[in-house]
């Protein structure tokens, strides 16, 4: 459906995402339990049937179970069109929303999209959705902290396009170090400093998220793994079941489901 890219619904009893990020918005109900998660380097949580999580894209995020039954919850990853880019600050600000009537709202656009004769009604949903983010983040005056220095913020934006560009044949840090003209380690510092993970770890997310809408697109995950990078189906299995919480082959066949 137009503005929603993926949906995911999971239950998760003992597990902890990387930091990673998202070129999309993550919009996050629970359903039971609690969930832990740094966003930005601050630590947030969520629990029960009113608070809504909403992750900016391109800002590093991990997650982790909080007690021994776990947690269970659905999220929707939203495309520009639904949330600008201007909302990153708010959103990375605050992100966990005490919001009953959004999460009701949120409840029955997922219960819509779970129909393919109901798209009319998800679109009228999502449409409301829309309305009350806007609301909040519109209201919120987050005063972000002060970011990198100026030649920090330019040498990571720089070795993040290039990471971006060469995501499948990969680049080494020497190479790498050479391209920008700066030393290795303190590419790796810079780019730290600014995104919250180092440049193997963002790579790493950046495969992963692509391999889940090639994986959904129908792609065998044999021939996913090579096109996004990863030496085999063993080297993507590793890296996909610690960022998704299962397999690729799992993965596959809840979302042809």
């Amino acid at each position: 459906m137009p503005g929603i890219a993926e949906v995911f619904h999971a239950r998760f009893v003992d597990h902890a995402y990387p930091a990673h990020t998202h070129d999309t918005w993550a919009l996050m109900i629970i359903d039971a339990g609690s969930v832990e998660f740094a966003l930005d380097r601050r630590r947030h949580g969520a629990t029960g049937t009113s608070a809504v999580a909403l992750l900016p894209p391109g800002v590093p995020h991990d997650g982790r179970t909080v007690t021994a039954a776990g947690f269970r919850k659905r999220v929707l990853y939203l495309d520009a069109t639904v949330l600008p880019e201007r909302f990153t600050g708010p959103a990375a600000g605050v992100p966990v929303l005490g919001d009953g009537p959004l999460w009701r709202r949120i409840h029955g656009l997922h219960a819509a999209l779970s129909h393919a004769g109901d798209a009319f009604e998800a679109e009228s949903r999502l449409s409301f959705v829309r309305e009350r983010l806007h609301g909040h983040l519109d209201r919120l005056a987050v005063l972000r902290p002060a970011g990198p220095g100026r030649e920090a913020g330019r040498l990571a934006a720089q070795l993040r396009d290039l990471l971006d560009a060469r995501m499948r044949a990969g680049v080494s840090l020497q190479e790498a170090a050479g391209i920008l003209q700066a030393h290795p380690t303190h590419l790796i510092r810079c780019f730290k400093q600014t995104y919250g993970l180092p440049p193997h770890a963002y790579l790493t997310g950046k495969r992963v998220e692509r391999a889940r809408s090639l994986l959904l697109s129908g792609r065998r995950p044999a021939e996913v793994a090579t096109a996004v990078g990863f030496y085999d189906q063993s080297h993507l299995n590793r890296h996909f079941t610690r960022h998704v919480g299962t397999t690729p082959s799992r993965f596959t066949a809840v979302g042809r489901a």
